[in-house]
């Protein structure tokens, strides 16, 4: 009786419950908890969420026994800034996971070389090698789509509607911006009747063109 001889309690899963939801569960099993001094971090699961359980889930054991945990940690830690620049776009990805890191936003501007990598940036700030970025953070890269900074005239996309309109501007070698919807009573719906820069505009490949096209009324 004083052992609780053949009395087992099968371990609940914690793993992705917050600390607080473990407890919970765990007391309401009839068992105790231990917080490793041990932490990881996962960008897929809350600040202290469990990570890690043991004995593992679903394991009998005796009522009042230590389960130890390992949670999240609060705060992402910091891990140096690896070196992209002048690097292939194809091989980026495997750096930057092999880093902790995550690939965010391409931005592609005019460059000779094609895919790649002219500058790395995290929210916007440029980074160097070196620099302490949070683990999982996403990194932006400003890729040379390898074109170059060639000057051509901006065609005529009034009048067009707007798909070929869109077909147009990208096979031109530029980029599509704003599309603005406006009422119009003597353009027909869907058709352009304005766009920035103005044909015959001298502009570098790779920029961006606004557009302003009718809509209905209704």
């Amino acid at each position: 009786m004083y052992t609780h001889h053949g009395e087992t309690v099968s371990v609940p899963d914690l793993e992705g419950y917050t600390f607080e939801e473990s407890v919970q569960i765990l007391e309401a099993s009839g068992l105790n908890y231990v917080v490793t001094p041990d932490s990881a971090f996962s960008t897929d699961e809350k600040p202290l969420a469990v990570l890690k359980q043991l004995p593992p889930a679903e394991e009998q054991v005796k009522k009042e026994r230590k389960i130890y945990l390992t949670l999240n940690a609060r705060n992402a830690p910091l891990i140096k800034m690896p070196n992209l620049v002048n690097l292939q776009l194809k091989n980026v990805q495997e750096i930057l996971a092999n880093n902790g890191l995550e690939r965010g936003e391409l931005i592609y501007v005019p460059d000779i070389g094609i895919n790649v990598v002219l500058e790395q940036k995290y929210r916007g700030v440029n980074v160097e090698e070196g620099f302490e970025v949070p683990k999982g953070a996403k990194i932006d890269l400003v890729v040379g789509d390898g074109i170059g900074n060639q000057v051509l005239s901006v065609p005529n996309f009034i009048g067009l509607d707007e798909v070929d309109a869109e077909f147009l501007i990208l096979g031109s070698g530029l980029r599509i911006g704003n599309k603005n919807y406006l009422q119009n009573d003597t353009i027909p719906v869907g058709f352009v009747f304005r766009q920035s820069p103005e044909r015959d505009s001298q502009v570098k490949t790779g920029e961006i063109v606004d557009l302003w096209i009718s809509k209905d009324p209704d």
